[in-house]
C-alpha cells in the first residue's frame, strides 16, 4: 500500500515510515496539518495515518475537509486522545478507525489493512495473473505448486505490476507508486528489481511475465 502518515511527533512519524516500509509500504510524511491536507487531496494514497493534535490544522478539520471534497481515501487516526467523545468525534467526522497511543505496530498493521479493504467492492484475497499467484494476507508467492521466497519490496513491487497486468507501465508510474516522494531513486533502480523479479518468478526457464516494452516501460502477463 501507499500511505501518508501525517504525525507531528518526528520519533513517531520515523518509527511509522521504518516500520511499514519494512512491510513493504510505500510512506510519505507531513508534519502539520496544512501540508498534509494538500497531500491528502493531491496524492493518490491507499490509506492515511492521520494524528489529531496537529499545528497549523488539527486532524479533526483534515478528515472534515476531505470528505468534504469527496476524498474517499482511508483515514486512521492515531492520537493519545482516548475519551469515548473522542473516538465518536473523530468517527463522526470521518475517520475509518481510531487507534490510541501507545499502540502495537501488529495492530496497526492490521487495522490499516482492514479499512483499505472496505473501499473495495469486492476484497480479494489473493492475486492470480499469468500463472503467478500473491496471498494479500499472507505475503506469499507461488508459480505453479512452487513457492518463491521474495523481500517485502520485491512483493510490493509484483503486486504493483500484477494490478495493472496487461497494461503498460511507465518509470514516472513505478516511481510514483512504488517510491517515497521525497526519496530519491538509483538511475537504474527499476531494472534492478525487473532482473530480480525476472529471475525469482522463473527459476526453472519458464516464459517471463515482466515484458519490456522498449523505450517506453513494462507490461505484466505471459
Amino acid at each position: 500500500m501507499k500511505i501518508l502518515v501525517i504525525e507531528d511527533d518526528p520519533k513517531l512519524a520515523e518509527v511509522l515510515r521504518r516500520g511499514l516500509g519494512e512491510s513493504g509500504h510505500v510512506v510519505d510524511a507531513e508534519r502539520d496539518g496544512e501540508q498534509g491536507l494538500t497531500a491528502a487531496l493531491g496524492g493518490s494514497y491507499d490509506a492515511v495515518i492521520l494524528d489529531i493534535m496537529l499545528p497549523r490544522r488539527d486532524g479533526m478539520s483534515v478528515v472534515r475537509e476531505m470528505r468534504g471534497r469527496a476524498v474517499r481515501t482511508p483515514v486512521l487516526m492515531l492520537t493519545s486522545r482516548d475519551t469515548l467523545d473522542d473516538v465518536i468525534g473523530g468517527l463522526d467526522a470521518g475517520a475509518d478507525d481510531y487507534l490510541r497511543k501507545p499502540f502495537v505496530f501488529r495492530e496497526l498493521e492490521a487495522r490499516l489493512r482492514s479499512i483499505a479493504r472496505r473501499t473495495d467492492t469486492q476484497p480479494q484475497r489473493e492475486l492470480r495473473e499469468a500463472g503467478i499467484v500473491l496471498d494479500l494476507a499472507t505475503r506469499r508467492v507461488h508459480r505453479g505448486d512452487a513457492p518463491i521466497e521474495l523481500t517485502a519490496r520485491e512483493t510490493a513491487f509484483l503486486e504493483y505490476f500484477m494490478r495493472n497486468a496487461g497494461l503498460l507501465l511507465t518509470r514516472p508510474m513505478i516511481e510514483n507508486a512504488l517510491w517515497e516522494r521525497d526519496r530519491e531513486t538509483e538511475s537504474n533502480i527499476i531494472e534492478v528489481y525487473v532482473r530480480r523479479l525476472r529471475a525469482k518468478l522463473s527459476p526453472g526457464g519458464e516464459p517471463s511475465v515482466i515484458q519490456t516494452v522498449r523505450g517506453a516501460g513494462y507490461r505484466f502477463g505471459v
